[in-house]
């Protein structure tokens, strides 16, 4: 059974309430909703911010900055016309990472093979590190580095299943090649 509805029923049917008087009743609903309000007209907004035109740039003396000497292979951007004006040069690219990261900015950033590329050159210059210790005559902590007595301590869990993984894919790794040399 269908029930049947009155004029009072809290609702007004559509014509009966002027424009003016829906949206007075429309804030009224919604001003509880935390920041409900914030696409209306940013005049009567004081927390928005106004724009000065023209910008006020006091004590600027020049209209881009002096660029930075370029003395070392800087990657940019295939959307870039050229480098910025100011690049880090902590850690210049080098070997087997500086090649993968050469040929991660050939590509596009929109192209995932440009990210991927790049998380791995990461990694390999990681190793790449460990192995410059080691040729200077210095063995790294690998497990201190990797912070395992704060994980033990802090998340036991997570390192009992890292430990886990690990020794799965070294497992599996060191199983593939017994059974590569019996064939």
């Amino acid at each position: 059974m269908q029930q049947g509805h009155d004029e009072h029923s809290g609702h007004d049917h559509v014509g009966s309430v002027t424009p003016a008087e829906h949206q007075a009743r429309q804030q009224r609903e919604h001003s509880h909703i935390v920041g409900w309000g914030a696409d209306l007209d940013h005049r009567n907004r004081p927390a928005y911010p106004m724009e000065r035109t023209p910008p006020r740039l006091e004590g600027v003396h020049w209209t881009e900055p002096e660029p930075q000497p370029v003395h070392m292979k800087v990657f940019h951007s295939t959307e870039r016309p050229g480098i910025t004006p100011v690049f880090g040069t902590s850690s210049p690219p080098s070997g087997l990472s500086g090649m993968m990261r050469d040929f991660a900015f050939r590509l596009s950033e929109n192209d995932i093979r440009h990210w991927l590329i790049l998380l791995l050159a990461d990694r390999v210059n990681m190793v790449e590190g460990i192995g410059q210790d080691l040729m200077r005559g210095h063995v790294p902590n690998i497990f201190a580095e990797m912070g395992i007595k704060a994980e033990f301590r802090h998340n036991p869990a997570g390192l009992a299943r890292k430990v886990a993984v690990a020794s799965a894919v070294v497992g599996l790794g060191y199983y593939l090649l017994q059974r590569r040399r019996t064939r």
